[in-house]
């Protein structure tokens, strides 16, 4: 027996180790590969080879800290570059093919990429993260600039706002450095212009009431301060409002600095005495300037009060003058205001152009101007062209006239919250259905000869799949065919489902599964707040109805709605999964997606209640009133039944200072009309730690309620369902994290059942936990700060909470009342593991029943998403060779090294970037679980932790197996009567 254990221990871990087929890479899973929503204007760049063949690619830098090239003739991703969160983007620049970039706090690192493939060429570390200058924005006192007169390709980069280097364009080191005397306490540098003669550094200094501009002129060679002077100036709207306009001419490369003052554009020629005046170009006057990416051209916008854009143009003569005034651009309720844009044509001809949405032919509208043509008068087109306002919001994609080229939805990089929803089964559309009775004796016959002339071959398929056995695979694709029309349904075992995924961009989409697709997408509306500005952050998700429930797949999300005027409230989208249509029909057709104000202020807290076959959602509001969504009579009269049986674990108090408190719902509403949550206990923590967060457990089945030993005892499960585990941070009066602390508390009462006091590293608390039925997995980075001896490693920590002292000792935790002292009496197995690597989430495998073994799935700071088997972190392993008994349960010796095995890896060769969580759903198979992760990128994939037991593998052959019946049965046929007559032959000769 003992051998067979072991043989059958060898196979478990054999097939174990491969948590994906290499089949299975690309067929069971997809990658979208994101860049993120662009800060600034993305750049088109273009660059020429050695044989006079361009390339083009479109680059920028994103909200998600990531800066990229896309192909602007299909959008995908050229490459990207992903910059380390404490290391943010704050400028870039492309010339040629290199492209330069600053990041960190006061542009503390400068790098040089490779335009078109992204390669790192050069990086160099100018300053300490602490020694630089935050200033808002943040890219405020950085700036980049090359040396565009010879072929070092040497680069001039501003950081802090008062330091300037040259830096060598081959090798990467630094050539001079110049430092302002005063060092911003006076004057704040932005922008570096270079020529021939001197290096400008450009910049703004205080005054009492508005800023003064401010011009140093520095060597090109050695980096000494050839001239420094202040321009006479009044600036309100800051070093946004300037704009450097050259003009190459006869006489080499002319500079003139612009601004706006007093709705006059003032303007100086840059040369290195600094001894011009300023001077003001007459006429209009201008609300605003814009900075169209044509500052080489001698070209820049500015609108009139009256909303009217003029083209500015730096003519040869030295003087701003009106090159061209867009018609008909004055503001007006028949359309937008205009957005302007520059960009440069493949023979480096300059363009602007002027984009507008109509109101009354809803359409978008641009006009183009090309400088260049009609003799350098200048000569406009203009076109119109289809856009989705509804779906996608303001302009962001890329059109060629009136061609839509593509979209890229990068709002998706931001989704906060995300729901797999399951789908309904394929309907089968039945002909002529309700016209039997009326129809004559001919015409129903012809209808069921119509419905019979696919039978035959219906018959030949039925048999071919019954003979061969090729029916749908648990390993093959499930994506449909590019030209299937037919109505969203399930595949024979469930893994095809909707992701609805709502974005802090204002934006929802319906995402199918099986390929990453958009089926549908809405922009939320702001309600009032449209006329203020706002924005929509969801908070929660929850899918309120099924397919089970007999109506289409719903789901609630509930967003915070924070307008520009500072006012904050809650309100909640009621949303068919399958189409993205208003359930609650506050929205007409397919406009703007409309919520419903729910509450007049923040929410505290949402949860999902079901009542029977009804769900419906709870919210708490700031002075913890209960709010019902949606809110029915019939929604009251169940919530009010169950009122006086609800507990509530809430995180009380303001920001660095929250508590962790026990609530209990009012029995009868309140004076306000509302049910009322109300304080019942505080937990026992320090006054100086700060809860962080709440890891509640998911609501899933539990197949076993307890674990059978070897030696035939048992360890009953601690089902408490009010247990929570809050994650908390200890830190001294405005400054950083000393300590973390972990705590398995009885949401009930308040009572303390586990706690565990950890590092924190480098001030940080970055611990990430998962808690499914009685098991906690948390992960933490141990610094060593706490023992001397210990080396510095990522720990994960594995526990399992049972009932009773021990063994067989039973108290039916998932029933308890309350108020039983046997609600705290449980034993705690623990067991702590070495990690691999830091990671950015963390979660585990669900399952239809439960009965599958779950995994940890977690996302690494590799970029890759992992399982790890439940056995290796079991905490009940022994420290030495297992015993027969021990081996029965499949436990092996403890070893403090988690494997890193790379055969566990489920992203394969994808580079997933920067996931923020999973979230993993059950399908129809038990033994499988889809799995979706969400950051900067989307992966989606299906595991199976106990391997795909309930399916029969592929390799399993049925031809044989039908072969076999089949010749049993003919035997049986072939001998039944031979058996038969020898029996009676046997009787004739016994009488």
């Amino acid at each position: 027996m003992l051998t067979i254990v072991r043989f059958l221990w060898a196979s478990f871990a054999i097939w174990t180790a491969y948590a994906l087929h290499p089949s299975e890479a690309g067929v069971v899973d997809w990658h979208k590969a994101l860049l993120g929503v662009p800060l600034t204007r993305p750049d088109f760049h273009r660059t020429t080879g050695a044989h006079g063949a361009t390339r083009s690619v479109v680059l920028t830098a994103t909200s998600n800290n990531v800066i990229g090239a896309v192909h602007p003739e299909n959008g995908t991703v050229a490459w990207r570059y992903l910059f380390e969160d404490r290391d943010p983007v704050v400028g870039y620049k492309a010339y040629n093919d290199r492209l330069a970039t600053l990041s960190g706090p006061g542009g503390a690192t400068f790098r040089i990429l490779d335009v078109n493939s992204g390669h790192l060429l050069h990086e160099l570390h100018l300053h300490s993260a602490d020694s630089g200058r935050l200033f808002e924005p943040v890219n405020l006192g950085v700036a980049i600039a090359f040396d565009d007169s010879d072929k070092s390709k040497d680069t001039f980069v501003l950081t802090n706002g008062h330091t300037l280097r040259r830096i060598n364009g081959k090798s990467g080191d630094i050539v001079w450095g110049w430092t302002s005397p005063d060092q911003t306490s006076l004057v704040v540098y932005s922008k570096v212009v270079t020529t021939s003669d001197a290096i400008y550094l450009i910049g703004l200094a205080k005054s009492f009431a508005s800023y003064t501009v401010h011009v140093s002129a520095i060597s090109p060679d050695n980096g000494e301060l050839l001239s420094d002077a202040d321009v006479p100036s009044s600036i309100i709207n800051g070093p946004q409002g300037l704009i450097v306009v050259s003009h190459e001419g006869t006489r080499g490369k002319s500079v003139r600095l612009a601004w706006l003052e007093q709705a006059r554009i003032h303007s100086v020629a840059l040369t290195p005495q600094l001894k011009d005046k300023p001077t003001i170009k007459k006429g209009s006057a201008y609300l605003q300037v814009h900075d169209i990416g044509l500052q080489e051209k001698g070209l820049f916008v500015a609108t009139k009060e009256d909303g009217s854009g003029r083209v500015i143009r730096f003519s040869e003569d030295g003087a701003l003058k009106v090159f061209w005034e867009f018609a008909d651009s004055v503001k007006s309720p028949k359309y937008t205001e205009s957005t302007y844009a520059g960009g440069l044509d493949k023979d480096g001809w300059p363009y602007i152009a002027r984009v507008y949405w109509s109101h009354v032919f809803r359409q978008a509208s641009a006009h183009v101007l090309a400088p260049h043509l009609a003799e350098g008068k200048g000569l406009v087109t203009g076109f119109t062209f289809p856009f989705e306002t509804q779906k996608h919001g303001i302009i962001a994609n890329l059109w060629q006239q009136d061609q839509h080229q593509w979209t890229r939805e990068e709002s998706l990089a931001d989704i906060r919250v995300a729901e797999m929803v399951e789908l309904p089964e394929p309907q089968l559309v039945a002909s002529q259905v309700g016209i039997e009775e009326t129809e004559s004796f001919g015409a129903r016959l012809r209808r069921q000869l119509a419905d019979a002339q696919d039978f035959p071959q219906y018959a030949i398929n039925f048999a071919k799949r019954f003979a061969t056995g090729s029916y749908a695979s648990a390993s093959s694709s499930i994506a449909p065919a590019s030209n299937d029309t037919s109505p969203l349904s399930r595949d024979t075992f469930g893994f095809r489902k909707i992701i609805v995924a709502a974005t802090s961009h204002g934006k929802v989409f319906g995402i199918d599964s099986a390929n990453g697709e958009i089926i549908w997408s809405r922009v939320f509306g702001l309600g009032w707040a449209a006329e203020v500005g706002g924005r929509i952050f969801p908070l929660k998700i929850f899918t309120t109805r099924t397919v089970s429930d007999g109506d289409t797949p719903q789901v609630v999300i509930v967003g915070q709605r924070k307008a520009d005027n500072s006012l904050v409230d809650t309100v909640a989208f009621h949303i068919d999964a399958l189409t993205g249509e208003d359930v609650s029909g506050t929205s007409i057709g397919q406009d703007i997606l409309q919520g419903q104000d729910v509450i007049a202020g923040a929410l505290v807290e949402a949860y999902l209640f079901q009542d029977g076959p009804t769900k419906y959602v709870v919210l708490l509001d700031e002075y913890l009133q209960v709010h019902l969504f949606p809110d029915t009579p019939e929604n009251a009269d169940s919530f009010h039944k169950v009122a006086p049986s609800i507990h509530l674990p809430l995180r009380t108090g303001t920001a660095g200072s929250h508590r962790l408190g026990g609530h209990k719902v009012s029995p009868e509403k309140e004076f306000t009309g509302r049910h009322i949550a109300y304080p019942i206990w505080t937990a026992s923590l320090p006054p100086n730690e700060d809860v962080r967060s709440i890891v509640t457990r998911p609501h899933e089945p539990v197949a076993s309620l307890g674990k059978v030993l070897g030696n035939r005892t048992t360890l009953y499960k601690y089902l408490n369902p009010g247990v929570v585990v809050v994650l908390t941070s200890t830190s001294t009066p405005s400054g950083p994290a000393t300590s973390c602390g972990v705590y398995v508390i009885d949401g009930t009462k308040g009572t303390i059942l586990y706690h565990a006091n950890l590092p924190a590293a480098g001030g940080v608390c970055d611990v990430k936990a998962a808690f499914t039925e009685n098991w906690l997995v948390y992960h933490y980075y141990d610094d060593g700060s706490a023992n001397a001896d210990q080396a510095k490693s990522y720990r994960m920590v594995s526990l399992e909470f049972y009932e009773g002292s021990g063994v067989d000792d039973k108290t039916s935790s998932s029933d308890l009342s309350a108020y039983s002292n046997d609600t705290t009496r449980i034993s705690v197995y623990e067991q702590s593991y070495v990690f691999p690597r830091g990671i950015s989430t963390i979660t585990t495998t669900s399952t239809k029943f439960g009965i599958t073994v779950k995994d940890i799935l977690v996302a690494g700071n590799n970029h890759q998403v992992q399982s790890f088997p439940r056995r290796f972190l079991d905490p009940r392993r022994p420290n030495r060779k297992p015993t027969a008994e021990e081996q029965e349960e499949w436990l092996i010796q403890y070893d403090p090294l988690l494997p890193d095995d790379p055969k566990r890896v489920l992203s394969h060769r994808y580079q997933v970037a920067r996931i923020r969580k999973i979230i993993t759903s059950p399908a129809l198979l038990e033994s499988t679980s889809l799995v979706f992760g969400y950051g900067v990128d989307l992966f989606f994939t299906r595991v199976a932790p106990s391997k795909t037991f309930d399916v029969l593998n592929e390799n399993f052959n049925k031809a044989q197996l039908v072969l076999t019946v089949a010749g049993l049965a003919l035997a049986i046929v072939i001998t039944k009567p031979m058996v038969r007559r020898k029996r009676l032959r046997e009787r004739w000769y016994a009488s």
